[in-house]
């Protein structure tokens, strides 16, 4: 059966030159590296590599990049290392309603805590509204948090604006993006965006699970979550993961030399398939941005009439992996709050599967996905009006 992946927002596939890599380093470089000797300062070494080609994608700063395990802990580390740090300046945080779990619920811990914390809502595409930002940061505020692409449906926030926006009314605010879905696909503008931290993983763009990152803008401050030795200046402390990271490093150097021609090339495989459904003639409809202004991997339909897990698993006998949301919460029953926050209800918020693309895949891969997807929503309809739809509960 051939298998077409098309899941690629939840995680991407490792380059075989990365698995190479890890399992290399496991096998031969693996001393401690705050350890003296030779095993030691090889680890080290390569630590310092990855660094450098991280850094490339930001400052060219390296003491500006902490490396993490992955895109939830570089979230925690900006979100609740900042709000505490800050804390005796004010206690007022902002977000928007469609952010990651690991951005809103350390918001939710944070309202605990005792902060108070204001969420944006988003339009029908996911946008927020620069302008609601205005007589929003006053003086208590500290943080404000928001994502450059919605895992879940493509949008891409304005943060030019909204960064010239924040520092205009509070230029003491800090500035947050989750980039996690955007590094590596799209440029990361941290001028333009007047950002103060940038949160990355190293699964999204074909590296290996258990590394991510967090730029720290130089003289920003934050109040470390866990306490241990001086690794990573000891804002993250804890033996360093030096394969994943090695890993990292190599996904992020594959990345930067053809930034603008992944772009182009996953934009392609989107409208590409996109068009292949529209011509197939079947019912559904496209939820957050149009195809031609969200994001170039990420594209959400919904098939009215059907249930997500119906078409997921139908879809899934055909050799094609997608999702019904956010990898995060995807298992759980309740709908997506990201749906639900740009005003779907109903069969279009019960029948929405996400398509995400990654450059492994091939033009003749996402027109074969697209026909097969048009075959299983005509079998099921068709099966619904009978009555004979199977249960995959």
């Amino acid at each position: 059966m051939t298998e077409i992946y098309l899941d690629n927002s939840a995680t991407t596939r490792p380059y075989r030159e990365i698995i190479e890599l890890i399992n290399r380093v496991q096998a031969e470089t693996y001393g401690n590296p705050s350890s003296m000797h030779k095993k030691g300062l090889e680890a080290e070494k390569l630590i310092g590599e990855a660094r450098r080609q991280v850094a490339a994608f930001f400052s060219n700063r390296e003491s500006e990049i902490v490396f993490t395990s992955g895109g939830t802990e570089a979230n925690n580390l900006a979100i609740k290392g900042a709000a505490y740090r800050n804390r005796r300046r004010g206690g007022h945080l902002v977000t928007t309603s469609i952010e990651h779990p690991s951005v809103l619920n350390c918001f939710r811990f944070l309202e605990q805590e005792g902060f108070s914390v204001t969420y944006l809502p988003v339009d029908e595409h996911g946008l927020v509204n620069p302008g609601d930002l205005k007589n929003l940061v006053g003086k208590e505020t500290t943080l404000v948090s928001i994502m450059h692409v919605n895992s879940e449906i493509g949008s891409i926030q304005p943060l030019g604006e909204i960064g010239q926006l924040i520092k205009k009314a509070n230029p003491d605010v800090l500035f947050h993006i989750d980039a996690v879905q955007s590094f590596a696909r799209l440029p990361l503008k941290l001028k333009e965006w007047s950002s103060d931290m940038i949160s990355c993983s190293a699964h999204k763009i074909h590296g290996p699970r258990g590394a991510g990152s967090l730029w720290i803008k130089e003289g920003t401050l934050l109040q470390p979550l866990i306490h241990g030795g001086g690794q990573e200046k000891e804002i993250r402390p804890g033996t360093e993961n030096t394969a994943a990271i090695a890993g990292f490093g190599l996904a992020v150097r594959l990345a930067n030399g053809n930034l603008r021609q992944k772009t182009e090339s996953l934009t392609n495989l989107k409208l590409s398939f996109y068009n292949e459904i529209q011509k197939s003639g079947v019912l559904f409809t496209v939820n957050g941005p149009t195809p031609e202004d969200g994001a170039p991997h990420i594209l959400n339909l919904s098939f009215p009439g059907l249930k997500a897990e119906l078409l997921l698993h139908s879809l899934e006998e055909q050799g094609i992996y997608v999702s019904a949301g956010s990898a995060c919460h995807s298992r759980r029953p309740d709908p997506s709050h990201v749906l639900k926050a740009i005003g779907l209800s109903g069969a279009r918020l019960e029948s929405a599967l996400r398509f995400s693309f990654s450059t492994l895949n091939t033009e003749d891969e996402v027109v074969y996905a697209a026909h097969k997807t048009a075959e299983v929503v005509r079998e099921l309809s068709s099966m619904l009006k009978n009555k004979q739809l199977p249960d995959w509960r």
